[in-house]
């Protein structure tokens, strides 16, 4: 019996849609989240690492919580908070503040590389709860040990020994709260992300009084603009995009961004803030990036 003309129309539309959708909620992602590097190296410019991202993830948790608040989304419950706060400080305080803090010594593409090694830390703390790494995984984590390794030697990271522990710990840190997340009673959907943001930028609002950090009197335009945008695009815009993609397309394109972002942040870097990238630091991130794709499709076909 053939189907009924309305319902071919929708699925057309439905599928006309995801046509121009899914590539552009992909080509947002790499280019915002690969942006937000230099947004952040921006920002910098008046207002302090951690005060900054607490500012950033106050409003745009805030604003989150409140739109799916009227949507009828509910509140987590006690023990979703407590996760969703461990979670957060874990990657927005351990991960994003870090390399905020990082970003004050270090090239943002080169920031950008190094966070990419992110994948490889979660390969190694996945092991710690039995998901072991396949043989696959394994020679992946050792191209990606060996691309740390050089990029610290290049000149981009070499002249910040402290910047480049902070950028480490900062991927360490964010796979560990991803890793553990995965096996805790989190908060559905957004209010996940919301209820983290919210949560960290407390954490990161005290860092930030621990540290000695004061707000700006008079913060540039530029550097106030910078916040804004890293607020709108790289909290907001871009987290809805990823949400997007994560259900409408494969695992291993919708985390493609893993490994676009660094080229895309090292390539903004270059052009609009003169940074300077030596040919040890190419070599060391296209091996780090070798390493981070060899792991994400392993983990692929073992699945």
């Amino acid at each position: 019996m053939p189907r009924p003309a309305v319902s071919c129309t929708g699925d057309s539309v439905e599928t006309s849609r995801e046509r121009w959708l899914v590539p552009l909620a992909l080509g947002t992602l790499y280019v915002v989240w690969g942006s937000t590097y230099l947004g952040i190296r921006f920002a910098l410019e008046s207002y302090p690492p951690f005060a900054l991202a607490a500012i950033r993830f106050a409003i745009a948790g805030l604003v989150l919580f409140l739109a799916l608040r009227l949507r009828g989304v509910p509140a987590p419950s006690r023990r979703q908070w407590r996760n969703a706060a461990i979670t957060g400080t874990l990657l927005l305080l351990g991960g994003n503040g870090l390399v905020c803090f990082a970003e004050q010594t270090v090239n943002s593409g080169i920031a950008a590389v190094a966070v990419a090694s992110m994948p490889l830390f979660a390969a190694v703390f996945a092991g710690f709860y039995g998901e072991w790494p396949h043989w696959r995984e394994g020679l992946g984590l050792v191209i990606g040990f060996v691309g740390v390794v050089v990029l610290n030697l290049g000149a981009g990271l070499s002249g910040s020994r402290l910047g480049a522990l902070a950028l480490l710990l900062a991927a360490a840190l964010w796979a560990f709260g991803s890793v553990w997340s995965r096996r805790q009673d989190m908060p559905k959907g957004p209010m996940n992300t919301a209820a983290q943001m919210l949560s960290a930028s407390l954490a990161l609002a005290l860092t930030a009084w621990l540290s000695g950090e004061h707000l700006p009197a008079h913060p540039s335009a530029h550097a106030t603009a910078a916040l804004i945008y890293l607020i709108i695009f790289g909290s907001l815009i871009a987290f809805s995009a990823y949400l997007y993609v994560l259900k409408s397309v494969r695992p291993a394109l919708a985390t493609s961004y893993a490994y676009v972002n660094p080229p895309v942040a090292v390539l903004f870097g270059v052009l609009l803030a003169g940074e300077h990238v030596g040919p040890v630091d190419l070599a060391g991130m296209g091996i780090i990036l070798i390493g981070v794709v060899t792991v994400i499709f392993a983990r692929q076909k073992a699945r």
